[in-house]
């Protein structure tokens, strides 16, 4: 398993761990002019659980992987929180918020017709 990959299912791990809702991630590997390689775009239903899952996340990467992300905002606002590990962007919502911004949405529009490749994991 190349180390991108096991970024991504490690990130998963750790939103599982803290009962992360709505996990979706999407593979824009093939996909040229991305950010990122992957988005990993999940929710919590209260702050408080948005911003344990993000420690999550942050420990069991580093943990695992010996992997931190290069940059985490949002944190103590807890509303949306994006964890940027390069390749790898992580982003976890409350869900009214995660409606209002419609990421899956926005990104599935503008790979209309690409290769981007949407996974939904509970």
């Amino acid at each position: 398993m190349n180390t991108v990959k096991q970024l991504v299912e490690t990130i998963k791990e750790g939103i599982q761990e803290k009962k992360g809702q709505d996990i979706v991630i999407a593979d824009l590997s093939e996909m040229d002019g991305t950010i990122a390689k992957y988005f990993v775009i999940c929710q919590g239903g209260s702050p408080t659980q948005v911003e344990a899952i993000a420690e999550s996340v942050g420990d069991m990467c580093r943990k695992n992987l010996g992997e931190k992300p290069v940059n985490v905002a949002g944190l103590g606002n807890d509303q949306w929180v994006a964890m940027d590990f390069v390749d790898v962007l992580v982003h976890i919502f409350l869900p009214e918020v995660r409606a209002y911004y419609d990421l899956e949405h926005l990104w599935a529009a503008w790979s209309r017709g690409l290769t981007a490749r949407w996974t939904t994991s509970r």
